[in-house]
C-alpha cells in the first residue's frame, strides 16, 4: 500500500521501452489501432508498482472503490510499425477529488518522433453501487504526490500534440 513520505521526490512520469508485435498489426505493418490502448494500459500498469510501491488492487480492496473510463481521447500521429521499438510514458495530468485525466503518449526509440497521445478520463466510483465517491486516505496522498497538476481545462488534444511536437525536436 502507498505510504506518502514528504521527504521523497516521486516521479511524475512511467516509461517503458517496448517492441511492437507481429499478432498486434494490421496487414500494412502498423501497429492495430485498438492495440494502442493495450500497450499504454500494459506499460503503466507495469510502471507504477516498480516507481511507487502500489498495487492499483489494494486501493480497490482497501476503499472498495476503482476508477471507471468514462472517455478516451487519442490521437494517432505517425504510426507505430511492427518490429519497432517506442518508448511509452504516461502521467496523471491533473485529478480533483473523484476524476483523474491520465495522459499517455508514445515516440519512437530515440524520442524524437510522436506516434500518438491518449487522454484516458476516469471517475472514481463504489464497487458496490457505482456510485462516484471522493478520492480518500492513501488515494488522495498518491494522486497528489504523483499528479502534474495541470490546468487543461483550455486546451484541446490538437494543441497538446503540437506542443509534444515541438518538445520532442
Amino acid at each position: 500500500m502507498f505510504e506518502f513520505n514528504a521527504e521523497k521526490n516521486y516521479p511524475k512520469e512511467t516509461e517503458s521501452r517496448v517492441l511492437i508485435r507481429f499478432q498486434d498489426c494490421d496487414p500494412l505493418r502498423h501497429l492495430n489501432n485498438a492495440k494502442y490502448f493495450d500497450y499504454f494500459f500494459n506499460a503503466r500498469e507495469d510502471q507504477v508498482p516498480k516507481l511507487y510501491g502500489v498495487e492499483m488492487m489494494d486501493f480497490i480492496k482497501k476503499y472498495k472503490a476503482a476508477w471507471v473510463i468514462y472517455n478516451h481521447n487519442i490521437s494517432y500521429v505517425k504510426p507505430a510499425m511492427v518490429g519497432e521499438w517506442v518508448r511509452i510514458k504516461s502521467r496523471i495530468l491533473w485529478h480533483n477529488h473523484n476524476t483523474v485525466i491520465l495522459e499517455y503518449f508514445m515516440t519512437d526509440d530515440n524520442e524524437v518522433q510522436l506516434k500518438t497521445l491518449l487522454w484516458t478520463t476516469m471517475r472514481y466510483v463504489t464497487l458496490a453501487e457505482g456510485k462516484s465517491t471522493d478520492h480518500e486516505g492513501a488515494v488522495d496522498q498518491f494522486l497528489t504526490a504523483t499528479s502534474m497538476s495541470v490546468d487543461i481545462s483550455g486546451i484541446q488534444i490538437k494543441e497538446r500534440v503540437k506542443a509534444l511536437i515541438h518538445e520532442l525536436k
